[in-house]
């Protein structure tokens, strides 16, 4: 099979117009521009609006934004240099849209109110689970802004690891690690969401086929040689949707601009002017 067998999808008409090979250099975890545009499916992204990458890695979907839907974009990672995907801004000619910053997701340096949207792929589900997280999150958007994360996710509870799971595959690899307890169900989101007063029109789905697309793309990345680590492609064939997945989540932020907003992290309030 060629290589474009695997990533064109007609799911994904926008991401297959990119170079598979410069997403495979740059993966750091299942396909994040299919993730991304299956989000801004959900999402009403327009020319000029100020978007929050949240843990954005290598920052292909900072640079799919400005390109798609020139948006600005704040990529935002901890492990990876902005030197670095500065340089994969300027070389995808988006480097007047694309603005990468090296921060903590629970140390933001913005001001509140101040973006339009917050997106984050892949990522979420290492810190998002915090009951205080979102409404931390949410007090960066504007009012009515809004907010979208794909994670990887169970499409049903469960309260021990399924065997096929935990089980080593022919190469070694076991696809269960201890952070896969992060995985949640799209009914768990929605209900985590809820609790939450600063966000509202909360909408949460899971991806057709999810399971199939991650499995082609680590069989992609098998076949060129570009995985970091070992393929889980067998496990995900096994498990065909049965429990692994990805959850998509959307809302718009509540409330009004220029309200005292508390910082669960250092424990201070934050005054903001009208």
């Amino acid at each position: 099979m060629e290589i474009r067998d695997f990533l064109d999808r007609p799911e994904f008409p926008l991401s297959s117009r990119y170079d598979p090979h410069w997403v495979l250099d740059n993966q750091m975890g299942p396909n994040a521009l299919w993730l991304l545009e299956w989000l801004s499916e959900a999402l009403d992204l327009k020319p000029g609006m100020r978007v929050l990458d949240l843990v954005c890695g290598r920052a292909l979907t900072s640079i799919f934004m400005a390109k798609e839907f020139g948006t600005q974009v704040w990529a935002v990672d901890l492990w990876i240099s902005p030197d670095h995907n500065w340089r994969r801004a300027e070389q995808a000619g988006v480097e007047d849209a694309l603005f990468p910053l090296r921060a903590e997701a629970h140390a933001l340096p913005f001001p509140g109110d101040f973006f339009d949207a917050i997106v984050s792929i892949d990522a979420y589900q290492y810190f998002g689970t915090d009951v205080l997280y979102l409404g931390y999150l949410s007090r960066f958007l504007r009012p009515e802004g809004q907010a979208g994360i794909v994670v990887p996710g169970l499409m049903q509870p469960i309260t021990e690891v399924p065997e096929h799971l935990a089980r080593p595959q022919s190469n070694g690899k076991v696809f269960w690690e201890n952070e896969c307890w992060s995985f949640k169900t799209a009914e768990w989101w929605r209900e985590h969401w809820s609790r939450n007063p600063s966000v509202t029109d909360i909408q949460v789905d899971v991806l057709k086929n999810g399971w199939r697309h991650w499995r082609d793309f680590e069989r992609a990345l098998e076949m060129t040689g570009k995985s970091v680590f070992p393929c889980d492609a067998e496990a995900l064939e096994m498990d065909r949707g049965s429990y692994i997945g990805f959850v998509r989540a959307t809302a718009r932020r509540t409330g009004k601009a220029g309200v005292n907003l508390y910082d669960p992290y250092i424990g201070v309030s934050f005054g903001l002017d009208a």
